[in-house]
């Protein structure tokens, strides 16, 4: 019942003129036949033809500025994530689709954030991810909702070559959510605008989240030096680990392990003057700003991240649906439910081309201060804003 009516919606919205549509891709596998098989319904409905383009993922936003102004890009791209949307925009080269979409209250918001620049929705987001507590029931029936009763669980669980909790603590990126709780960020946010002046990681709030990475590992004894993602996972894996943070990305070999896991997000740290609320990725369809057929390619790209194609979606390639509507309808998936919810109660990573300023020296700097007990964490974050501060132009 419900492809019928996503036909007849696409149907009556169809141009009285047929369009030939082109379609950028980077999806293998399994993704991309699903993307042929939305876009063969949406051609039977409208009788708009698309023509689909396998471009290396790496290749899309260079070639996307270089060829949209002289008319030779695609209409739209399926799917690029938000942290090329800012110098897609800045180039002028993707439509803003706020005057395309009539509804927007089935999708996610911070999904909407993150696919928004400059106060403008830049693209209709498809798929999110976030970081979140992966546990094993067997030693952890439940993660506790309090940070001391997360410390203790923990603890319990490690020794004897058991651990009860890992990160990589060095990893900026995975560690983002400590630095919000207690007010940190990358690029103050005001009204969906990021001001690149305003680097927020060597503030207050900033001290306090590495001065806690840094007692994970001296003050809690919960996560030994030389720990990275990928010797966290395996520890999950062997049946060794109570409980990782880590991202959908790592779930396939988690359920080849055969380990009961739930999810979670990470209790709101002691003393934190907001939640635990992660980076969260974003992967949308964009529109060509230099585009010929708009109205068609503003279709097709709202059918694509409808609740029926983006239950599809993830039933073929797992992803975790942007669509509210869809996570409520696989709901008896433990990964949309616990990954849902860490996106939901994410920030965005920031989609402005000045980010790539910031990931070296914040990086280096969570780095440096896990690496001995009581670092001089003011003195390591004022070295690297100084740093993003003078690498941003």
């Amino acid at each position: 019942m419900k492809k019928a009516l996503m036909v007849l919606s696409l149907a009556l919205m169809g141009n009285a003129g047929a369009a030939t549509l082109t379609v950028w891709t980077h999806f293998g596998d399994a993704e991309l036949p699903w993307l042929k098989a939305q876009t063969a319904a949406y051609t039977k409905a409208t009788g708009n033809a698309v023509n689909i383009v396998s471009v290396p993922f790496d290749q899309i936003p260079d070639k996307f500025i270089q060829s949209a102004p002289k008319g030779q890009g695609p209409d739209i791209v399926v799917s690029l994530p938000q942290d090329r949307l800012g110098q897609l925009a800045a180039a002028g080269v993707i439509e803003p689709m706020d005057k395309y979409v009539t509804s927007k209250t089935d999708l996610d918001k911070t999904a909407l954030s993150a696919m928004t620049y400059n106060g403008k929705l830049f693209g209709l987001p498809m798929f999110a991810e976030a970081v979140a507590v992966v546990y094993n029931k067997k030693l952890v029936p439940t993660v506790p909702t309090t940070w001391d009763g997360f410390i203790k669980a923990a603890q319990a669980n490690t020794g004897n070559g058991k651990f009860g909790f890992l990160v990589d603590l060095s990893n900026a990126y995975m560690n983002y959510g400590v630095f919000s709780a207690y007010g940190s960020y990358v690029f103050k946010n005001t009204g969906g605008t990021l001001n690149p002046k305003d680097v927020g990681l060597a503030n207050a709030g900033a001290d306090k989240a590495v001065s806690l990475l840094n007692d994970l590992r001296y003050k809690y004894n919960l996560i030994p030096e030389g720990v990275d993602g990928g010797v966290a996972k395996s520890a999950f894996t062997d049946g060794r680990l109570a409980m990782l943070l880590t991202g959908p990305w790592d779930m396939g070999d988690i359920k080849k392990a055969g380990i009961d896991y739930g999810i979670a997000n990470l209790p709101t740290p002691p003393g934190a003057t907001g939640k635990w609320s992660p980076f969260v990725g974003v992967q949308g369809v964009m529109m060509n700003a230099y585009g010929k057929n708009k109205v068609a390619s503003a279709q097709l790209a709202k059918a694509l991240v409808s609740s029926a194609a983006q239950i599809s979606f993830n039933k073929a390639g797992g992803r975790i649906p942007a669509s509210l509507s869809a996570r409520v309808s696989l709901k008896s998936d433990k990964v949309v439910v616990g990954f849902g919810k860490a996106i939901s109660a994410g920030t965005p990573m920031p989609n402005i081309p000045q980010m790539g300023a910031v990931w070296g020296p914040w990086s280096n700097a969570v780095a440096q201060s896990v690496q001995k007990p009581n670092a001089n964490y003011s003195g390591i974050l004022d070295s690297a804003v100084k740093e993003i501060n003078s690498n941003i132009k």
